[in-house]
């Protein structure tokens, strides 16, 4: 006799379709901010696990409105909770930061603003169930995966999923323009482009990991069904990653895919519970969790550096005729991006590689982000907020560059200067 299932496949297709886009009147807004955890005084030389767990103990103790969590490779997390406007967001981050800061110095350590990691090899320091298996199963397609776990670092900036209704909010516009705006933000905020020390060949370095990994959960779902069809049919076709249990690693067999393992019913039946955590570990560039999670955004470097994408992609989706002026600018691209699936299309490999300097993205950029400096102050941004958007803009978008062209030239001038004369090292190197 088969094990009958816990669930049955039509009711968690009911699930997907019912909990993973929320529609409403956009009113919600939420950051996820990561940042690269370094020696204050020499950020070339990898922390030691015990310092980094040490700092992380002490972190917990404080009393935080966003929710502090460390990455396998000790990276820290900031996640947000749903804010009712851009600067409810952005204050309450900034003041969870203002307490955070000061700890990370006392243990000697800092935060880096990368989206990948510029100085050495990615190394796993949480070692969890859920790590070890993801760990066994990127290894598959090679080392990306470590990479990605351990030396990756992002602003993810989350989104209400929109109107039910067509329109600039409806959730179809919403859904289509985020997987083509999110190239433009990509090649924007562009941050990585060394590993090891070494240029990439690419801006972005974290999107290229990306892009090396199994394309079964981290390609986005294809934009020609409805949003709900298209995502639950990508969630159950999936393979499932680990299998969760009381004892033992979370092995799953392998190409077992999560439709697979609702008719199949082995090792156990899947639950409800099953399905919600298969979720977290699926990676596309757009993940819906109710709201629309975008992810494709590099870490960005200074105390507020993160304000600036936050700042942008709020405006573009939640002020109506900025998300209509940026949507006629980026809809385009989509000729450009071919039918093949973000990030691997020829538009997304063209942000990665060539950010702002590809002359169609710079002029959707340009678009972009005039529309959101103009919308910013009806969304209520404060003076500091506009500065910052004005700054990034005047140092970048406006002359065809990114953060990551700020760092190949530090390259190209120390490579001119020549190797550096023998000393200690000093606290300079720190960000």
């Amino acid at each position: 006799m088969p094990v009958r299932p816990a669930v049955t496949e039509a009711e968690l297709e009911a699930h997907l379709r019912g909990i993973c886009f929320k529609t409403g009147p956009p009113r919600r807004l939420g950051v996820e901010v990561e940042w690269l955890v370094h020696d204050a005084r020499a950020p070339r030389c990898p922390v030691a696990p015990s310092r980094l767990h040490t700092a992380a103990d002490a972190l917990r103790e404080l009393p935080l409105a966003s929710l502090l969590t460390f990455e396998p490779g000790g990276q820290l997390e900031l996640s947000s909770p749903p804010a009712a406007s851009l600067m409810a967001c952005v204050e309450t981050v900034a003041a969870d930061l203002a307490q955070v800061r000061p700890v990370m110095r006392a243990h000697g350590l800092g935060l880096a603003g990368h989206g990948h990691n510029p100085w050495h090899a990615p190394s796993r320091v949480l070692a969890e169930p859920r790590y070890d298996a993801m760990e066994a199963y990127f290894d598959r397609w090679g080392p990306a995966g470590r990479s990605m776990m351990c030396a990756t670092a992002s602003v993810q900036v989350c989104v209400d999923a929109g109107h039910e209704e067509p329109g600039p909010l409806g959730l179809g516009r919403r859904w289509l323009m985020a997987h083509l705006l999110g190239a433009v933000l990509s090649a924007a905020f562009a941050n990585s482009p060394t590993s090891e020390g070494c240029p990439t060949g690419y801006r972005t370095t974290r999107q290229l990991v990306w892009s090396r990994l199994d394309p079964a959960r981290t390609l986005a779902p294809p934009q020609d069904d409805d949003p709900r069809t298209a995502w639950a049919r990508y969630v159950l076709d999936a393979p499932v990653m680990c299998i969760r249990g009381p004892h033992g690693p979370w092995d799953a067999p392998e190409q077992l895919t999560f439709r697979d393992w609702v008719r199949g019913g082995a090792p156990r039946p899947p639950t409800r519970e099953d399905l919600d955590y298969h979720v977290t570990t699926l990676f596309p560039p757009v993940r819906p969790r109710g709201h629309l999670e975008l992810r494709m955004i590099d870490a960005q470097a200074g105390e507020r550096g993160w304000v600036v994408p936050l700042a942008v992609t709020a405006a573009l989706f939640d002020d109506p005729e900025a998300a209509e002026r940026a949507y006629r600018a980026v809809k385009p691209l989509a000729e450009t991006a071919g039918a093949r699936p973000a990030p691997r299309n020829p538009l997304w490999r063209r942000a990665a590689r060539a950010a702002l300097t590809d002359p169609e993205l710079h002029a959707a950029a340009l678009t972009c982000f005039d529309a959101a400096r103009e919308a910013l102050p009806r969304l209520g941004a404060a003076p500091e907020v506009l500065a910052a958007v004005d700054a990034f803009t005047a140092r970048y978008v406006a002359r065809g560059r990114c953060p990551a062209d700020d760092h190949l030239d530090a390259l190209d001038t120390a490579a001119a200067a020549g190797p550096p004369e023998a000393g200690p090292t000093s606290g300079k190197d720190s960000p």
